[in-house]
């Protein structure tokens, strides 16, 4: 039997008052309908950006619930990469394997079901919306229970947390459900840990563990709640901290477990730091070479950063999925951007520490704030990128919170019609950014070529959209709307090379651009840049194989340069010995310039690698009968006929 610890009776009136209020009672449902209604028009939309990664692409996700345990002892990137030393694209690797198995789940269910998983995107955001507002009521409610407008001030902010643009790319993007997760892990242990702090029941002590845990399964920064919590019980209960024991040693024991966990699958090493722009933002070109920022350049860069995060959160347009290298350029402390920054975090900071001792609610939002930005602000670890919208996902109820009570002590005296008609601009306003922000999720090609608007100096959209327009380039019979994509395409990959240098995949799909617009001198060019970074990368060899073998072909049969085009032929054939077409195409060049000797070998060579084809018999037999070796000859055309009756007429 669960032991109950005595409490005050007259505060455990009041917290059973929260659920019977009238207001609270409808209040949570408006917050529920209002994330539901916003995100609604994700449904029809698409996997899109790193969905590949962890669902449709990855080979664990996709073997349905047999692929579970791949999952579980796996790093989250291993399903995609397939390979141990891809699997840790940035220090220390990741282990979040809860959201993959819930894919695994819908996959074993559904199948490949874009529609399902942005339905329960939907549901578990509006579940946690709710949720925000009653552990928001059961928080606050002791505080301010006896003034009026207390249940719209946590209205407001709930609303502000469930409308706000910022959300978009944790809820349209399937993936993103790790950040929603994870918040929904730490809000419900925050949760527990007030329901036991105000009852003392200990089978609250058992949610805490299960929340907690699987919050952390989710994505690490649910962890920054191992401060928020007692910092909440702190700041609006007044009991000490005596009770808090058995809720943080609960938290406490759901993290040590966890930590057990992902150290048994992924290790203690948390590797160096990646030497590759795309993986580390953190990088200048030095002469030929990547070298690391300074300390002050990635200080102030990190800072700038971190301002930026107060902007969008304030003004949230333009937003872009993606802030990856140069969208964040590498900034100094001689920037009055930084030093605003730094200004104002040090305010923000100096306000937090002072209102520790008052408690007052400013305080707490913005401690809270800072507590959990500092996991993803690359000041704790790199995160691989400078900044991206989904890491305001948690952080963000702090300012939700801060704004919403700078309101109700605005408009308290007002009543709740007149607050929402002063308030309906901005939540319209909010909204409409929401919705119109989520229709550029629908898919890849829509995301990488509208924010590749914003993030002009990303060298990864760029690259990301640059293989958008490629990709659809090759689905349509339009020649005029083909050239017109890749004639986009270019630019971007170009620029995306110019920031990055040795950006092989962009270097590798320009090539392809170039390719397909048969260019092909270009496209060499692009394959042998490729091979250059990468001496070993199959594909750059491949493609570089194929267009040099185009190109000569291009330079004898239309242009009529038979020295150029054995030149690029010979080049082929070296790269790729068994490729039929350019063995024959040699024969033929060697043919047209009187060296039949030659032609005969490269024919021979054909018929070796396809002897089933008629055809390759009658242009042996022809090159045996120009060198005069009639024998020969007709072996050759009667193998041919043999293979086709009609060969001899083609």
């Amino acid at each position: 039997m669960a032991r109950k610890i005595k409490v005050n009776q007259s505060k455990t009136n009041t917290i059973k008052n929260i659920s019977g209020n009238r207001n609270s009672s409808w209040y949570k449902w408006i917050v529920f309908i209002a994330a539901f209604l916003l995100y609604a028009n994700t449904i029809t939309h698409d996997y899109t950006q790193d969905d590949a990664i962890v669902i449709y692409d990855n080979m664990y996700t996709t073997q349905g619930v047999s692929g579970i345990p791949g999952l579980l002892t796996k790093d989250t990137f291993y399903g995609f990469f397939k390979t141990e030393g891809k699997a840790k694209l940035v220090a220390g690797g990741r282990y979040r394997p809860l959201t993959p198995i819930m894919f695994a789940l819908e996959y074993e269910m559904f199948g490949r079901s874009p529609k399902t998983g942005h339905l329960i995107n939907i549901f578990l955001y509006s579940l946690l919306c709710m949720l925000i507002y009653n552990t928001l009521l059961i928080l606050l409610k002791p505080r301010f229970f006896d003034q009026k407008g207390f249940y719209v001030f946590i209205l407001i902010a709930s609303l502000l947390f469930a409308v706000h643009p910022i959300h978009t790319e944790a809820v349209a993007n399937i993936k993103g459900r790790d950040e929603i997760m994870s918040m929904m892990g730490a809000i419900l242990g925050l949760y527990f840990s007030l329901r036991y702090y105000d009852s003392g029941y200990n089978k609250y002590l058992i949610g805490i563990f299960v929340a907690f845990f699987l919050g952390l399964m989710s994505k690490e920064t649910t962890i920054t709640f191992l401060a928020v919590i007692p910092l909440s019980i702190y700041f609006f209960r007044n009991d000490g901290f005596k009770k808090l024991i058995k809720p943080l040693g609960t938290l406490l024991a759901a993290t040590l477990v966890f930590l057990a966990i992902r150290f048994s699958v992924l290790g203690l090493d948390f590797g160096g730091t990646p030497m590759e722009l795309m993986n580390n933002p953190f990088l200048k070109i030095d002469g030929n070479a990547y070298v690391p920022f300074s300390f002050a350049e990635k200080s102030a860069t990190i800072i700038f950063t971190l301002g930026k995060y107060i902007l969008l959160l304030l003004f949230p347009h333009p937003l872009t999925h993606d802030y990856y290298p140069r969208h964040i350029e590498m900034m100094s402390f001689g920037s009055w951007k930084v030093i605003l920054s730094a200004l104002l975090y040090v305010g923000m900071a100096i306000v937090g520490i002072i209102g520790i001792k008052n408690k007052k609610i400013i305080s707490y939002g913005i401690l809270y704030f800072l507590i959990t930005v500092s996991i993803v602000s690359n000041i704790v670890f790199p995160i691989g990128t400078n900044m991206s919208e989904r890491f305001m996902f948690m952080p963000s109820l702090g300012f939700c919170l801060i704004i919403g009570y700078f309101i109700f002590q605005a408009v308290k005296n007002w009543d709740t019609k007149k607050t929402f008609i002063v308030l309906a601009p901005l939540f319209v306003v909010y909204s409409f950014k929401t919705v119109t922000r989520n229709n550029v999720w629908k898919n890849d090609f829509t995301l990488f070529t509208t924010d590749v608007k914003t993030s002009t100096n990303s060298a990864k959209v760029l690259n990301a959209a640059g293989g958008a327009l490629v990709a659809e380039s090759n689905k349509t019979k339009n020649n005029l709307e083909k050239s017109k994509m890749l004639n986009q395409a270019i630019p971007y990959l170009e620029k995306a090379l110019t920031i990055h240098p040795n950006y092989r995949n962009a270097a590798l799909i320009l090539g392809n651009a170039y390719f397909y617009k048969k260019d092909f001198d270009n496209a060499i060019k692009s394959y042998e840049q490729v091979l250059r970074i990468s001496p070993n990368n199959k594909d750059a060899s491949k493609n570089l194989a194929i267009a040099l073998r185009d190109a000569g072909r291009n330079a004898g049969e239309i242009k009529g340069d038979i020295p150029k085009a054995q030149s690029y032929l010979k080049r082929s054939l070296a790269l790729n010995d068994s490729d039929v077409e350019t063995n024959r195409l040699l024969g033929i060049t060697y043919g047209m310039m009187g060296d039949h000797q030659k032609a005969i070998s490269y024919f021979e060579t054909v018929v070796k690698l396809s002897p089933d084809i008629a055809v390759s018999y009658v242009n042996l037999g022809k090159a045996y009968q120009n060198f005069g070796d009639e024998a020969s000859a007709r072996i050759a055309f009667h193998k041919a006929l043999e293979l086709d009756p009609n060969a001899m007429e083609q």
